[in-house]
């Protein structure tokens, strides 16, 4: 019998990350902070994956933090990944594991709340067009999210450390998609950039 997420295209939220850059002390969660528009980073990033893939699992540290309740009152599936500190690929595994027989995967990062919508739409339209590899570019430069078929699943998995997914970006043939939107290269690392225009 298939998985129920047979033939579908997943959204990954990573959002396990401590943010010490945005506050060194760890006193303040930057997907915690309020944008510009209004909503909390996670919210915002999460509610453009949502709107573009019903069907969206975000990596969490723990189930009872307030991120994961912001994630959950969306209605995203959660990933706990205690394991977190040791690196995005293991965030990244953590939310595979779950959602391994999916058609393909858009990955995404909570800390970026101005991606587009239809950036996100076009990225899962490459993918069920037949792409299996697939990055957003805006200007020439190459950004997030990114988005992967079944194929690349057991390499997928191998994947640890901090450097997620971009050894595969760079060894494998990638399908780029020309978008206009500068928040593919916009992420939330500092105080500043919560009052950056996009």
């Amino acid at each position: 019998m298939q998985s129920p997420d047979h033939e579908q295209i997943v959204g990954i939220l990573l959002a396990a990350g401590r943010g010490t850059r945005f506050d060194p002390s760890g006193a303040q969660n930057k997907l915690l902070q309020i944008t510009r528009q209004g909503d909390k980073v996670v919210v915002a990033a999460a509610k453009k994956l949502i709107s573009a893939l019903p069907q969206v699992t975000a990596v969490v540290r723990n189930v009872d933090d307030a991120v994961a309740r912001e994630l959950s009152a969306l209605g995203c599936q959660l990933a706990i990944c205690p394991e977190a500190d040791q690196g995005m690929g293991v965030s990244l595994v953590c939310a595979l594991t779950q959602r391994r027989h999916a058609a393909g995967w858009v990955i995404a990062l909570a800390d970026m709340p101005n991606v587009q919508q239809s950036t996100i739409a076009v990225l899962a339209d490459a993918l069920r067009k037949g792409a299996d590899m697939v990055a957003p570019f805006y200007q020439g430069q190459r950004g997030n999210p990114v988005a992967f078929s079944s194929k690349h699943i057991d390499e997928l998995l191998q994947l640890g450390g901090d450097q997620g997914a971009r050894t595969l970006l760079k060894t494998h043939p990638l399908t780029k998609v020309e978008v206009d939107d500068p928040g593919i290269h916009h992420d939330i690392d500092t105080s500043a950039d919560l009052n950056t225009t996009i």
